[in-house]
């Protein structure tokens, strides 16, 4: 019988209700895929962006399976099944060929056997019980289990770093999607901790709760002789002027810090990144998955690459026990969290600074040819660089300018203008045809004697005569600070403490002429 929508609904819709409702909406869409199957209906351009190259077969399997979650039709284990099959058939597609190339309709296909696949399980709550749009009988509906909510999250985190988001409407909907499964788990975890039963229970809870951040102790801390520039917080049009009327042109724009200038930010304050509960508590009880490096630096020998839940990596990688076990170093390096975790994004802001006016790649550079046939960002390129103490990003530059925030915890920065290029040791192009010739040879940490021995010193010297010549300047990186990084500037950074830090990259130009 239908609903008169004049009414009140005297039983509102669970979560579950909400989450299998949305799925079906947003992810199984037969008619999409039956669309898919005319050749006729779109341009080239749009067919290599979609699935259709795929060819008929899988896309008339997809078609199948589609139907058979909305109908509830067939069996839950086989439409699993056929579409974990899918996942790894597009999977096997992206290692053979170099990441860039991998043709698109692959990673569509991983997308769509994906989002499928996560409305199949959250279908499961309510079994077979009879579907309709409007209404969802809540009686037959089941909890949904903590192994669904964690096989529903590592799905579509699988598909997000592997293949990459999807369209924007797809994306809105996966972000309700989690916000949901957020919902749930912060249900379960009421009821959880309404069940403490005993004093000792209790006490312990409240042991945690006092303990729950990040160490700010220091075990080592280079020396600081050549200090970065601190200035007082500047306003746009300073910080432009910075750039575009350096005190020494044939040095260019040179690197400073701004003390203080991330205390409004959430994230420092009432959403603490420093308080790993609080990471936990935005993640889905930490299942989120993240990418991350294993190995002292990605130049290292045996450095490798892993992807593991938040709760995993804090676990293992960032706690105190990690550092008496002699477990390899954990970095999520390099990652666009933000993207992937919107929650996140919210605690913190764009420096302004990533709005200015920027003057093109000096001509010091050896790789400013290379840097200026880089487009204009529309908006700043944010990363996240989160980790235990001894992390390392060897000697390097970055492709645009660079604001480099400091949340939690401390690192050490040494840096080298772009002139300094021929004493720094560049790589080239490297086995597989990667070109690393925006990083050093150099181990900086081995060259100044912070790690290894006294003859890997003096063999890493005999190797890079030359480097004891080069100028450089270096800091401290404090919680609040923010450090400029001009673009071209070799940068090695190593963290002195568990520190998370958000990178800003960004270059904007209204086509300025270098000389002026």
């Amino acid at each position: 019988m239908a609903r008169d929508d004049d009414q009140e609904d005297p039983s509102p819709r669970s979560c579950e209700e909400d989450l299998i409702q949305l799925c079906l909406r947003s992810f199984c869409d037969p008619a999409a895929l039956r669309f898919s199957l005319d050749p006729n209906h779109m341009q080239l351009s749009a067919y290599e962006n979609s699935i259709e190259p795929c060819g008929p077969a899988i896309i008339g399997l997809l078609l199948t399976l589609c139907k058979g979650i909305k109908d509830q039709r067939l069996a839950h284990d086989l439409i699993i099944h056929r579409l974990d099959d899918l996942q790894s058939l597009a999977n096997e597609r992206f290692y053979a060929f170099p990441f860039k190339e991998v043709p698109a309709c692959w990673r569509e296909l991983y997308r769509y056997a994906s989002l499928l696949k996560i409305s199949a399980l959250a279908t499961k709550a309510w079994g077979q019980a009879e579907y309709s749009e409007e209404i969802v009988d809540s009686t037959a509906l089941q909890s949904t289990d903590d192994a669904t909510i964690d096989e529903m999250v590592q799905t579509i985190d699988m598909a997000l770093i592997m293949a990459g988001p999807p369209s924007d409407d797809k994306t809105e909907s996966l972000n309700r999607v989690f916000d949901i499964l957020q919902q749930i788990d912060n249900k379960s975890e009421k009821v959880a901790s309404s069940e403490f039963n005993s004093e000792e229970e209790q006490t312990r809870a409240s042991k945690r709760q006092k303990g729950d951040r990040f160490t700010t102790l220091c075990t080592f801390v280079p020396p600081i002789s050549k200090p970065v520039p601190k200035l007082p917080k500047l306003s746009l049009s300073k910080f432009e002027n910075h750039m575009l009327h350096p005190k020494n042109p044939e040095l260019g724009p040179e690197p400073f810090i701004v003390e203080g200038c991330l205390e409004h930010w959430p994230a420092r304050n009432e959403r603490p990144w420093n308080s790993p509960s609080y990471l936990i508590s935005k993640t889905i009880g930490g299942r989120r998955l993240v990418p991350i490096e294993l190995g002292r630096s990605y130049v290292d020998d045996g450095w490798g690459q892993k992807i593991v839940s938040l709760k995993e990596f804090l676990e293992k990688y960032m706690s105190d026990e990690m550092k008496s076990s002699g477990s390899a170093t954990g970095y999520l390096a390099q990652h666009n969290l933000f993207s992937q975790i919107p929650s996140l994004r919210n605690d913190i802001a764009v420096p302004d600074f990533c709005y200015a006016s920027c003057p093109p790649p000096h001509k010091s550079s050896p790789q400013a040819a290379k840097h200026a046939l880089l487009p204009q960002l529309d908006e700043p390129l944010l990363n996240a660089w989160f980790g235990p103490a001894g992390t390392i990003s060897p000697l390097h530059t970055d492709p645009y300018h660079n604001i480099l925030t400091q949340v939690v915890g401390k690192k050490y920065v040494r840096l080298y203008a772009p002139r300094e290029s021929e004493k720094l040791y560049a790589r080239s192009i490297e086995d597989g045809g990667v070109d690393m010739s925006n990083t050093s040879t150099l181990d900086v940490g081995f060259l100044e004697g912070w790690d290894g021995d006294a003859k890997d010193r003096d063999e890493a010297h005999g190797m890079f005569p030359l480097f004891s010549e080069a100028e450089y300047v270096e800091c401290i990186l404090e919680e609040g600070d923010c450090l400029y990084i001009p673009l071209g500037w070799w940068h090695y950074v190593r963290s002195l403490s568990p520190s998370f830090s958000v990178s800003f990259w960004f270059n904007g130009s209204e086509d300025i002429d270098e000389e002026s």
